[in-house]
């Protein structure tokens, strides 16, 4: 089902059905700016798709994962900016409001959605030279698991059927907890669960520094050397274990910025994070057709 009316977006499907998109999902109605908006519950998860604004389209797709803890999604700061700077690149980009994992879907709702929708991007081919995966915060989390292997309970589950995924090119992954929060790893003495239950249960389940497939491929990671929320352990885990699984790193810690910096943090050093970006899709041969 197409409704690419929301967000201004060229394309946007149903992940699972043929619904309309009224009452798929709802979004914080106290700012009406899109750049800004905020999803609070998903009952449908949805994709929305933007066509590349660069006269010299490379053919590559990126799926991009706001963040907002799984509890809430920044589809705006953290989908729909990240989205209009990477079609001003050439790529084509797709947003993803996925589900939450909680009492009314599961623990691994989230991951089971982002594979969906890359499968999506593949068969509508949008990716005919390559796909990748940008995510911050919570989305960084979700972008870090694309990379590793389904968790064997939830095959198991599935009836030992892994859902299948494209191959993805590179990664981006921003200040996102990547395994901090599961219980023996974290960083915090003592840290209670997370509520909800299915929440907690999700981050003991993917700890994607540890999962990773080989060979793991390029990755960005930035993050925020004194970040309050996650700690910048993440970003060395995560760093290490691409290193591990034979991918190639290239890190960027700032010392001073705040958690959920995004694109649109001036003054600060951190703001740089894009343009350094930029340049490593391109040393990469990412922004080529």
């Amino acid at each position: 089902m197409n409704s690419a009316k929301h967000f201004n977006a060229d394309f946007s499907w149903a992940l699972n059905d043929n619904e309309p998109i009224e009452g798929a999902f709802t979004l914080d109605t106290s700012n009406v700016d899109p750049d800004k908006a905020v999803v609070t519950s998903v009952q449908r998860p949805w994709l929305f798709g933007f066509q590349s604004q660069s006269p010299t389209t490379n053919n590559r797709a990126i799926l991009i994962c706001g963040g907002g803890g799984y509890v809430e999604l920044m589809v705006g700061r953290e989908g729909l900016q990240v989205a209009r700077w990477l079609t001003k690149l050439g790529f084509h980009a797709f947003v993803l409001v996925h589900r939450f994992p909680n009492a009314q879907s599961s623990s691994q709702a989230p991951l089971d959605d982002a594979r969906r929708a890359l499968k999506i991007i593949e068969e509508k081919g949008f990716a005919k030279n390559g796909l990748g995966v940008c995510g911050l915060s919570s989305g960084g989390h979700l972008a870090a698991s694309l990379l590793a292997e389904y968790p064997r309970t939830w095959r198991e589950e599935n009836g030992n059927a892994e859902p299948e995924l494209p191959r993805l090119q590179f990664a981006i992954i921003g200040y996102a907890p990547i395994s901090t929060n599961a219980v023996g790893r974290t960083i915090v003495p003592d840290k209670a669960p997370l509520p909800p239950r299915q929440k907690q249960e999700l981050y003991n389940t993917l700890q994607p520094d540890v999962q990773l497939q080989r060979p793991a491929p390029p990755t960005f990671i930035v993050y925020s050397g004194n970040d309050p929320v996650v700690p910048v352990v993440n970003a060395y885990r995560l760093a290490e274990g691409v290193t591990q699984a034979g991918g190639t790193v290239e890190l960027h810690v700032f010392a001073d910025a705040p958690h959920g910096f995004a694109l649109d943090t001036p003054g600060l050093p951190v703001s740089d994070w894009v343009g350094m970006c930029e340049r490593w899709l391109g040393q990469g041969g990412f922004l080529e057709g």
